[in-house]
């Protein structure tokens, strides 16, 4: 079989990674010096790298992030009550493994999406699902799905994210079927996956955002009984962005 033969089977076999490295060690006089063994582990290698960038890119889209953040772009140096060792704690990732949630509460414009975004990029990086949402939006679908009566298969698709990030969460009240449908997605998730939820609402505050006392109950029990705290504070790191 010639050489040309075996990158077409390479192909056809779905390691087009792997041909196009064959292709190139063909080109490479060099490349005789190597073992069989040495050049059999490159051919693999690159076969794998691109397959895991693809496993990274649909984990990412899968995200539907809303800012493009990374951890590395997460500003330290300016004093907001983001504590660096606390960071560096949940960039190693054991929050994720342990699963347990994360609060991050702060005023407006301090930096707690972007933040969150950041640890969920991360997050998929390392090989883990995430998810993000707006909660007045994910309460919006999840009223949708109740009427089309896709409720149940949405319930179990975020029960299924190592990560699910919960935004702008307190920027509306929780009343009637909403604050129940919030209940079921957090039960299911309860001490086997992590939620992170950013307010502007200090948790201390959360309880009255409930109609019901006894939803609120079983909420906050589920959410902050294990949870990491972020209290950001400060100015508007929009406004020291746009003078940069």
């Amino acid at each position: 079989m010639t050489n040309e033969q075996t990158i077409e089977k390479l192909y056809d076999l779905k390691l087009g990674a792997m041909a196009e490295a064959f292709r190139e060690m063909l080109a490479r006089p060099e490349q005789g010096q190597l073992t069989f063994a040495e050049r059999l582990g490159l051919l693999v290698d690159r076969e794998w790298l691109r397959r895991e960038e693809n496993r990274l890119a649909r984990r990412l889209k899968a995200a539907r992030l809303k800012a493009p953040a990374t951890v590395e772009e997460v500003d330290l140096h300016t004093p907001r009550g983001l504590d660096r060792q606390v960071f560096l704690s949940l960039i190693g990732g054991d929050y994720l493994r342990n699963h347990h949630n994360l609060v991050i509460a702060g005023p407006t414009g301090v930096g707690k999406t972007f933040l969150a975004c950041a640890l969920a990029d991360k997050a998929c990086r390392d090989g883990f699902g995430a998810r993000y949402f707006r909660l007045p939006r994910l309460l919006f679908e999840l009223a949708l799905a109740r009427a089309d009566g896709s409720y149940l298969k949405l319930l179990a698709g975020l029960a299924k994210a190592d990560l699910l990030i919960l935004d702008d969460w307190g920027i509306a009240p929780l009343e009637g079927q909403a604050q129940h449908d919030l209940l079921e997605v957090i039960d299911d998730r309860a001490q086997s996956r992590s939620t992170l939820v950013a307010s502007q609402v200090p948790p201390g505050e959360w309880h009255q955002l409930f109609t019901d006392p006894t939803v609120a109950d079983a909420v906050l029990d589920r959410l902050l009984h294990n949870a990491v705290r972020i209290d950001l504070k400060g100015g508007s790191m929009r406004k020291k962005t746009a003078a940069v």
